[in-house]
């Protein structure tokens, strides 16, 4: 079972681009520093043509 899906993930893998340029994520990390103190964020994203993805993180 374990060598069945290793087989899935490397196939998946390996078909990343095949229908075009892969989609690429996009990262942005910030420090504000104000009256509240320290406050870091974190930004995960990605985009191709009008859809747009992005996780806040922290």
């Amino acid at each position: 079972m374990i060598r069945f899906i290793a087989l899935i993930a490397v196939a998946a893998l390996a078909s990343c681009g095949v229908d075009g340029a892969p989609i690429k994520p996009t990262v942005s990390a910030g420090i504000n520093v104000g009256s509240g103190g320290v406050k870091t964020g974190v930004n995960l994203g990605a985009s191709k043509g009008p859809l747009s993805v992005n996780w806040n993180l922290l």
